[in-house]
């Protein structure tokens, strides 16, 4: 019998042909991507090329008109292959803010183009340095001023600014002592970053632990049109929780491409590697927490699909996005640490790739958000109880 991992699944035709281009972009490719800090360019313009980046996308905007889960199973096989989604995974759910709630002028100038590759809207910008997760205590603001909206605040932790043409924000554009409700009041904005850096927006890279380009953003009297706000203005933060149940659904499709790279790379090695005359793989100390972890991924892979299903019937799946994103981050760390240990020695050397997916998965068990925030969630929305903040 063969083992695959992943198993094969009802889009296994679409994964086959994602491993065919992602398998042009080898080992040796990503290893010089990393030790450049650089970005990903060549790889991602082949996967926009070959309309992957356009899953989402209506045919009537050049689009595949596909759904959340197929968009998830781009978002798994890159990691699978190795590589690191995190270089262009925001065009996927920023792009979904444009075509839930945007104007029919606005899609019909920014859908055609992202589809195409010729725009590039990698960035949302919501994080602020003083507020950190608790969003309805943004500071940034956006006060109306004739036909344009006027920006002044801070952003931080903003990712792929500097490989973006646009930018999703949000900003409050409605004083918290005059709404209700502390969640009502804030707006979103799509920000053409070719006419705001330097001209309202500066934008300063923050050095981090992993290859990934994030920025804190200062906005000093940055002047938007008004015809750039997405919806209704003071309704974006209801706006913005939709795009975050897409965000997280497929961050937890990238943890699940990963938990299967690492128990795939760790299940060959301990095949194949021989100590005291027996593979190493014939340990129970090896084999049961590689088990452990591909039952893990297992439950997660499940859980993500079943938000993908509720999302793409547009009914309620803020529950099931937070829970597959916990599981899956939690397989993915699980599954790292395993790799790790089965290699020994050799998981810290660049050639074998462990010691680089092992510092990619680790963010995601503070981003795009952290396990005790998923936790208050499921307390107050699954379980009834007390608002614990």
């Amino acid at each position: 019998m063969k083992t695959e991992i992943p198993a094969p699944d009802d889009h296994q035709e679409m994964r086959e042909a994602l491993r065919d281009l992602c398998g042009r972009y080898d080992s040796a490719y990503w290893q010089s991507v990393d030790t450049a800090r650089g970005y990903p360019e060549a790889f991602v313009d082949a996967m926009t090329g070959a309309g992957w980046m356009a899953a989402l996308i209506p045919a009537d905007y050049g689009g595949s008109g596909l759904g959340l889960a197929e968009a998830s199973v781009i978002m798994e096989e890159i990691n699978f292959s190795g590589g690191n989604a995190g270089a262009l995974h925001g065009q996927m759910y920023n792009m979904n803010t444009v075509l839930r709630h945007g104007s029919a002028e606005q899609k019909r100038q920014y859908l055609p183009g992202i589809a195409s590759g010729q725009l590039r809207l990698q960035s949302m910008a919501v994080t602020e340095p003083t507020t950190g997760t608790d969003t309805t205590q943004l500071k940034t603001t956006a006060v109306r001023k004739g036909d344009r909206y006027v920006v002044n605040g801070q952003k931080v932790w903003i990712s792929r600014i500097q490989h973006s043409d646009l930018m999703i924000l949000l900003a409050r554009t409605t004083p918290v002592a005059e709404v209700q409700k502390k969640s009502d009041g804030m707006s979103i904005f799509i920000v053409d970053l070719r006419e705001a850096i330097g001209n309202g927006m500066t934008v300063r890279p923050i050095p981090n632990m992993v290859n990934h380009e994030t920025n804190e953003v200062f906005f000093d009297n940055l002047e938007i049109p008004a015809a750039n706000l997405i919806g209704q203005s003071g309704k974006g933060f209801k706006y913005i929780l939709d795009g975050l149940n897409a965000e997280r659904t497929l961050i937890a499709a990238e943890c699940i491409g990963d938990a299967y790279w690492f128990i795939d790379k760790a299940r060959k090695y301990a095949s194949e590697r021989v100590v005291f005359n027996r593979p190493i793989g014939q340990n129970q100390g090896i084999a049961f927490p590689m088990a452990d972890a591909y039952i893990e991924t297992e439950a997660a892979n499940l859980m993500r699909f079943k938000a993908c299903s509720l999302f793409d019937a547009h009914q309620a799946c803020g529950a099931e996005a937070n829970m597959a994103k916990y599981l899956a981050a939690k397989a993915s760390w699980q599954a790292a640490d395993m790799c790790l240990q089965t290699h020994g020695g050799f998981g810290f050397a660049h050639e074998y790739d462990v010691e680089r997916k092992f510092r990619e998965t680790r963010l995601y068990q503070v981003a795009p958000i952290s396990t005790n925030l998923i936790y208050s969630f499921i307390a107050e929305h699954a379980l009834g109880l007390p608002r614990s903040f």
